[in-house]
Order: structure tokens, then sequence, then C-alpha cells
């Protein structure tokens, strides 16, 4: 899923001047003493190998196959996480209090964060550059049909769609439909179908 969805454009430019003021900022905080050089390398990489949309996709996998399972994720989203094989920190940081909510053929549900840009990090990785924009955390309260539209999302009326606003007292995420035609599949391979656009809400599971 491309972070310049048609419903949120933005210039080529952008993240060129983002990192700039990163970099400046890290350069900053180094000579205030406050971090080290390799301080911010190893939060990243800590996002890339431990915490993500790796580790929301294994939960829903197990979700799919598990119908138990299933009833607990959804009850207590944080206590279903200690049952798997996950590093330490799961409910830590950005992922104290998540809550995840199912898609149905009667309902689809999609994430905001109305206030900034509040996200299961643990669960979905690090919040891609579109879910912070004002644009989109206002528009998809008001017309979020539209919104899914423009994502590739197209649902029939019949469907209801309910807007979750994370926050960071509960931070939402989404368990998807599994798709038809997946029955021999195995909860790895089950895995390697989610996106965390589908984990969000702005799109479905494709085989």
């Amino acid at each position: 899923m491309p972070s310049n969805y048609p419903g949120f454009k933005y210039g080529a430019d952008r993240e060129t001047y983002s990192a700039a003021k990163v970099k400046a900022l890290e350069s900053l905080l180094i000579e205030k003493g406050i971090i080290t050089g390799k301080t911010v390398d190893q939060i990243l990489g800590y996002f890339d190998t431990e915490m993500g949309p790796f580790n929301g996709a294994k939960l829903v996998a197990k979700a799919w196959v598990d119908p138990e399972f299933k009833q607990r994720l959804l009850a207590d989203c944080n206590a279903a996480c200690q049952e798997l094989d996950f590093p330490a920190g799961m409910s830590g940081a950005e992922g104290e209090h998540m809550r995840i909510v199912e898609n149905t053929p009667e309902v689809h549900n999609v994430i905001v964060c109305t206030l900034c840009s509040c996200y299961p990090w643990p669960t979905l990785g690090l919040p891609p550059y579109w879910f912070k924009d004002p644009t989109f955390r206002a528009r998809v309260v008001r017309e979020p049909r539209v919104v899914l539209k423009e994502f590739g999302v197209t649902l029939d009326d019949s469907v209801e769609v309910r807007v979750w606003d994370s926050s960071a007292q509960i931070r939402w995420w989404v368990l998807p439909m599994r798709p038809a035609g997946t029955e021999g599949l195995s909860e790895a391979q089950l895995a390697d179908l989610l996106t965390p656009e589908a984990m969000m809400g702005v799109a479905t599971v494709q085989v």
C-alpha cells in the first residue's frame, strides 16, 4: 500500500525535509549528551526486527485457525499476546492497552487517531505518514466510505462501517476477515498474507 494514496497527496520532497529535521534534532540531542550516536539506530532496528506488523500477522493467523484463541484475543488483546512467543515489551510503550475489533460480512472496522497518531506499535509497527496527516484523520471520520474507496476498498451499502478512535488509553487495530480459498494454508502462510493496512481496516486481505 503506497503511503501517497489518492486521498492524501504531499510533495515529493516532504520526506527529504522530514529526514533533515530529524537529523538536526538527533545531532542536537547527541551534542547535549541526551542520547548517543547509536540510540536512534538501535530503536529503529528494534522496530524492524522485534516489534512490527509481523507480530500482528501472527496473532491474526492464529485467530483464523483457532476459534478459542480468537475469542481470547478479542476479549483481551494484551493477555493473548502473552500466549505467543513474542519478545518482552509487547505490552510496553505504545502497546499498554491494545484492543482488536473483528471485521465480518456485516461490519467493517477502520482505525484512526483524531488527536495525533496513537498506534499499536508492537503489533503494527511504526505509523505511516498518511495515518498522521490531519486530512486523513478528519475525513475518515466524516466520510469513511469515500476514504476507504480511495484506498481500494468498496463496500456494499448493507455493510456497516465503524470508525474506532485510538488514543493513549486504548490503541485499536483490526482482525480482518479470512479470505476464501485459504483453507489449506498453514498459520505461517496465512500470516504472510497480512499487511498493516488490512489490520487498520483500510485494505482487505488478498490471496
